[in-house]
């Protein structure tokens, strides 16, 4: 099928859906969040009946983008949710590429006898599952593939400020936090879209200060902590730090305040790969992050059960299944990477 055939059955399928759901990963991040939203925002201003729902809550460092409409939409409640997933014609998966990304309500979206539409830019999209496909990977944002899908929609047709001004805010949003502020995954496509939401009207200075200068103090006195005590940089290249219940609780860290420290030590020279453990109950969320030539990807996949982009890669390591405890996470970290980084043919991205 065409780009333009695939257009237009998105299109079509939009304007006779009676209720659409849109749904994203487990801890949604910027582009998560700016994308399943963005959407919502523009489908809420056309009088489609849509509803964004989470598995997590979105963390309160990104709600300052959403305007109050737009938060009346997203739902984070289990059984809001499913309830909400079984009773939609059209679901939206976006920024996951498989229905397991959606943890707690996978089976709900399994279940749905809706039309199921992937719009994402991660490897390996489920092609299986989904009746409809947007998936571009060399991209830098489920923002951008939604963008580029918006701007070519009938009603649009490339007047970008006809998207709808609180719908570019989010997903300028979402493209700023997936490039980490255009320091990487970034393309000729990017600053395009970036010059054409500037030129639409959207604030970037409200958005950056929003996303980096509206933290609370408590972030930054365990940034202190993190970047002196508890960042371990090995003779091979890798920085890695594990941060646990009882860290996050000393300084009373929220959802999202330790978002960008994983990329904090690539500043470093001699840094060749960044990793970032973070406990939750009997299980850690793993952020790995790499300079050019090191494959983050292949990391993720071989050792935390996760996978992602070549560059930036995330994954998970239960307890016990992985690690015995929270306490033999480093020595599983330095163990798995040193074997990772003993062996050209793991550690070279091709």
């Amino acid at each position: 099928m065409s780009e333009a055939e695939k257009i237009h059955l998105f299109d079509s399928w939009l304007k006779e859906s009676a209720r659409i759901v849109i749904s994203t990963h487990l801890h949604p991040d910027g582009d998560a969040v700016g994308s399943s939203c963005g959407l919502a925002s523009y489908l809420k201003d056309r009088g489609r009946t849509v509803d964004v729902v989470f598995p997590d809550p979105v963390p309160d460092t990104l709600g300052f983008a959403m305007d109050p409409q737009i938060k009346g939409l997203t739902h984070s409640v289990r059984r809001d949710c499913e309830k909400l997933i079984s009773e939609a014609d059209l679901l939206i998966s976006i920024d996951y590429n498989r229905p397991d990304r959606a943890a707690e309500l996978e089976d709900a979206i399994r279940a749905s006898k809706a039309r199921k539409v992937l719009i994402d830019h991660h490897l390996n999209p489920d092609e299986n599952f989904y009746d409809l496909i947007f998936s571009t990977i060399e991209i830098s944002s489920s923002c951008e593939v939604l963008y580029g899908i918006l701007k070519k929609l009938p009603d649009i047709d490339g007047n970008v400020p006809a998207i709808g001004a609180s719908a570019l805010k989010l997903l300028m949003l979402g493209m700023t936090t997936d490039t980490n502020n255009f320091a990487n995954s970034t393309y000729p496509s990017t600053l395009q879209m970036a010059s054409e939401l500037l030129a639409a009207g959207v604030d970037r200075q409200e958005i950056l200060s929003g996303l980096y200068n509206s933290y609370r103090e408590n972030r930054f006195r365990f940034m202190g902590e993190y970047l002196s005590d508890k960042l371990t940089i090995t003779p091979y290249g890798l920085a890695y730090a594990v941060i646990t219940t009882e860290d996050l609780e000393r300084y009373d860290i929220r959802e999202g305040e330790t978002e960008g420290f994983v990329n904090m030590p690539l500043g470093i020279a001699e840094v060749r790969m960044s990793i970032f453990l973070r406990q939750e109950g009997n299980l850690f969320r793993v952020s790995v992050r790499s300079k050019q030539g090191v494959s983050a990807n292949r990391c993720a996949t071989m050792y935390f059960n996760g996978g992602g982009h070549e560059n930036a890669s995330g994954g998970r390591l239960a307890i016990p299944q992985d690690v015995e405890s929270a306490g033999a996470a480093r020595e599983y970290i330095e163990r798995s990477c040193s074997d990772f980084f003993s062996k050209d043919e793991l550690w070279k991205s091709k």
